[in-house]
């Protein structure tokens, strides 16, 4: 049962406390959304104008999900490259370079050895070609494997990966195969038109121009890009991520989305073997959940998460703009984990 009398005090209690100016969040299961609210306001600068359960967010890094994810297992699903062999082996790109002998499996997993950071404008420029030239020929910090590291490298070449397969640029991809078919009318790269823009939760303040961030992506490297990569540049809404979760749980026969329930089911099962922390396909267990729960998630530095767990056939999303007041990691993750325990209890 859904606790929503705690949820609401828990999600109250963040505004209060500064963890983030406002939310919006749901819970639901194959059919449709159970449970939905918001907290707080927008903007501070603003109070009079509330959390709507449309508001537009920064997706942030559940962009890999959405785009890379979604759209790499709509490429798998076609039966246009295998897991495990090497991309270099089919990818003229890479062949020759260190990143060549990697798998996307290993980039699923955040176990190819590569580095951790992302550093694009201080390594390779301000050139998209070659910022792309330089991560595809860059050295790897580790043996293929090793250890599981998380990075936002393995998004960007998934990225690079899906453009080279599918001919198509990742927006583009992203939209005809996944948020189109989905009815995901919202969900969209940005930098966003004025119209979306104003829906907007701000995020970080801008320190070159004194403003918070809104309807421009908070990540740099995708604002490096012009808002479009694997690591993050999306924006959506509460009502897109219930389809898109939605889906997860029971692929719509009357759509053509890309991934189906081979790509979700093969997603959410460890594929790390004994090494810590554990992982699926991007997706990781969710943190305080049991390994009986097998509860899924993934979460946006910008303050959104979203969590499924298939067999009880139900999802929860939890969208914040917490930027706007910090980088601290540590109150938003112990909201993150009481908010998931109220809705799957």
């Amino acid at each position: 049962m859904i606790d929503l009398d705690r949820i609401e005090t828990l999600l109250d209690q963040g505004v209060r406390d500064k963890v983030y100016p406002g939310a919006v969040w749901a819970v639901g299961n194959s059919v449709g959304i159970l449970a939905s609210g918001t907290a707080g306001v927008l903007d501070p600068d603003q109070p009079d104008l509330r959390m709507q359960t449309d508001t537009v967010f920064d997706a942030a890094s559940l962009t890999k999900i959405l785009a890379v994810w979604a759209s790499i297992g709509a490429l798998w699903e076609d039966s246009r490259f295998d897991l495990d062999r090497p991309l270099g082996a089919f990818w003229s790109e890479v062949t020759g370079h260190p990143i060549g002998q990697v798998s996307a499996r290993q980039l699923l997993t955040h176990t190819a050895g590569l580095p951790a950071r992302a550093q694009l404008k201080s390594l390779y420029g301000t050139a998209p070609k070659a910022i792309r030239d330089g991560v595809l020929s860059e050295a790897l910090q580790r043996p293929p494997g090793e250890a599981v590291e998380y990075t936002d490298r393995a998004a960007l070449i998934l990225g690079y990966l899906a453009e080279h397969l599918s001919g198509q640029t990742l927006e583009r991809l992203a939209s005809a195969r996944t948020w189109q078919p989905l009815g995901m009318d919202s969900t969209r790269f940005g930098p966003l038109p004025l119209e979306l823009a104003a829906r907007c939760a701000p995020t970080e303040l801008d320190q070159d121009t004194g403003i918070h961030l809104k309807g421009t992506a908070h990540d740099f490297s995708a604002r490096l890009l012009g808002g479009v990569c694997g690591i993050a540049g999306v924006f959506t809404v509460l009502d897109d991520l219930a389809r898109f979760l939605q889906h997860m749980l029971e692929p719509a026969t009357s759509t053509e989305a890309g991934f189906g329930p081979e790509w979700t089911s093969y997603s959410l099962t460890v594929q790390t073997g004994g090494l810590e922390p554990a992982r699926g396909l991007f997706w990781h267990p969710a943190p305080g959940a049991s390994d009986d729960e097998d509860v899924w998630a993934h979460y946006g530095f910008t303050g959104t998460g979203m969590w499924i767990w298939p067999a009880q056939d139900r999802w929860a999303v939890l969208l914040t703009n917490k930027l706007y007041f910090t980088r601290d990691r540590q109150p938003l993750t112990d909201v993150r984990n009481t908010f998931r325990q109220l809705s799957f209890s």
